[in-house]
């Protein structure tokens, strides 16, 4: 596939690179800003995680037990801002940063400077989030979609240091977008056209152009939100000729397609498992390009199905009913794909593969739900309950968290220089696989039933399935740990990783050494 001399293949270390804590606080290598991303992204997740637990355990009982309801109510806000801007978004950026140099045969990211400061200023935004807990009144109380007039009349004096955090959230995305798409735009190796990329490299090309394109609409919104609480503006304020479902229109205007830059880059690490395990190529590669490229239109037209209990014209729900119809085919299109390609394949089961089968599988259920939401009578009722709860988790627990725990196992070689420890992967998916099912399934008939979500105290005919989803959740929970044991263990040693650990992978990531040696490709390798 390629032609490569040995000094691109055994680039030595000898090169200048800081040591000690300067070299994290100054490097501007992009396997160490992916590294750095990786490490953020699962402390995040294991705090986020924390107060989903402190949720969960207030509600497996009837009656409050545990928290005060203002309390409850800032652990589910902040328990989402952290999962979906603190552990999804770092993780795949992380990905990244370690992955699309490495696939398109570039030496670094082609911004490495912005890289770092990327990454610097995240974890500076998220102490101004959980500092806002220790606050007077406490943190964000309102849900993580901040509706006004909550975040603006009812809201707590921590709502600045929020708006602010959510403004460095949304610099450092857009500082990374921009990254990604110059990087792969100018340094992809020569010979390699765009219908040659990865399709991990594709997911990411389009995602990055979501970024940038909703970012700013999110940095409206909080600055609206902001203004109308602190400086007497009325944009959500109807007594002074605002309107309070105009925020929710410009929030699902960024929210909408946020949710398919929190799944594109999914797509692409399956369609990188897939084929590798089942040693065949990936079946209908252009159609995968196409289909993400559709839908991540698509995600600009479809954002009010969200709102389709406001009041809206019928004529209005029924374009957002039929687009969020439409949205699904591609959607489809790429599941079936996926399982062409395992159609007569030589499938092996090692852990990547049995995440990304889980994902598929388990992603599907979340997309049947959708389905079910999307349908506007049929919305009416699903509305605010458990139900859309458990449509999401389906969606961004067993879809994102899933995929990048399916491609930390299956770059983890490349990146360590190790093999990891079968067994303990093994129970990591088998627990995580059935706790994650025990946690969330049931709660799609809590919603049925008409269990409304974001409130600590419920009715006693939902007492024995709410105790059940606790137990899973707890269950779920603990089972991330054996995933923190197993990547400890494997960076610090065990067996050595040949250059391809994995027989039927392909790409240019596994034609250099493991691990990565620190500066790659500085000869680019041509592609025949």
């Amino acid at each position: 596939m390629t032609d490569m001399t040995p000094d691109q293949v055994d680039h030595d270390d000898h090169d200048h690179k800081p040591r000690g804590v300067m070299r994290w606080l100054l490097t501007t290598n992009h396997k160490d800003i992916g590294s750095m991303y990786l490490i953020f992204s699962f402390s995040m997740f294991l705090l986020g995680g924390a107060m989903a637990l402190v949720i969960r355990a207030e509600l497996f009982q009837p009656g409050l037990q545990l928290v005060e309801p203002n309390f409850f109510n800032q652990m589910t806000t902040v328990h989402g801002l952290i999962m979906v801007f603190g552990a999804v978004m770092p993780a795949f950026t992380g990905l990244a940063n370690w992955m699309v140099p490495l696939m398109i045969g570039a030496p670094d990211m082609a911004l490495p400077r912005m890289n770092n400061w990327s990454f610097w200023i995240l974890p500076f935004a998220f102490l101004m989030l959980i500092m806002s807990l220790f606050m007077e009144g406490g943190g964000p109380n309102f849900g993580w979609t901040f509706y006004a007039p909550l975040s603006t009349t009812y809201s707590p004096d921590s709502t600045a240091l929020f708006v602010f955090a959510i403004h460095i959230m949304g610099i450092s995305s857009i500082m990374g977008a921009i990254n990604v798409i110059v990087t792969i735009m100018n340094l992809r190796a020569p010979g390699m056209t765009y219908m040659k990329m990865p399709l991990f490299v594709w997911t990411w090309f389009i995602t990055a152009f979501l970024l940038i394109a909703v970012m700013p609409v999110l940095a409206g919104a909080v600055t609206m939100v902001l203004t109308d609480k602190y400086f007497a503006t009325s944009f959500f304020d109807a007594a002074g000729g605002g309107d309070p479902v105009m925020f929710q229109h410009i929030f699902w205007f960024f929210g909408h397609p946020e949710v398919y830059i929190m799944i594109l880059p999914s797509f692409g690490i399956i369609s990188a498992i897939v084929p590798a395990f089942s040693r065949k190529k990936l079946f209908g590669y252009a159609s995968m390009v196409y289909a993400t490229a559709s839908i991540a239109g698509l995600s600009f037209v479809v954002w009010a199905h969200h709102m389709f209990t406001t009041g809206m014209p019928v004529f209005a729900e029924l374009f957002f009913m039929y687009c969020t119809m439409l949205i699904s085919v591609p959607t489809g299109v790429k599941v079936f794909n996926w399982v062409a390609t395992m159609w007569r394949g030589s499938l092996t089961f090692e852990t990547p593969m049995l995440f990304a089968l889980a994902f598929i599988v388990l992603f599907t259920i979340g997309g049947f739900s959708g389905l079910m939401l999307a349908i506007t009578p049929a919305d009416f009722q699903y509305h605010d309950t458990y139900f859309v709860v458990a449509h999401f988790h389906y969606v961004l627990v067993t879809g994102a968290i899933f995929s990048i725990m399916a491609a930390a196992y299956y770059w983890l070689p490349k990146w360590t220089g190790h093999m990891y420890d079968n067994k303990l992967a093994s129970w990591h998916f088998w627990c995580s696989l059935i706790s994650v099912n025990i946690l969330f399934f049931p709660m799609h008939f809590l919603g049925l039933a008409g269990m409304p979500r974001r409130i600590p105290d419920y009715a006693l005919q939902f007492a024995d399935i709410n105790a059940i989803v606790s137990v899973g959740a707890f269950l779920f929970g603990f089972s991330q740990l054996i995933f923190l044991v197993l990547v400890v263990k494997c960076a610090r040693g065990g067996e050595p990783a040949p250059a391809k650990p994995w027989e039927g992978a392909e790409g240019l990531e596994w034609e250099i050494p493991s691990p990565a040696p620190y500066h790659t490709f500085s000869t680019p390798p041509k592609i025949d």
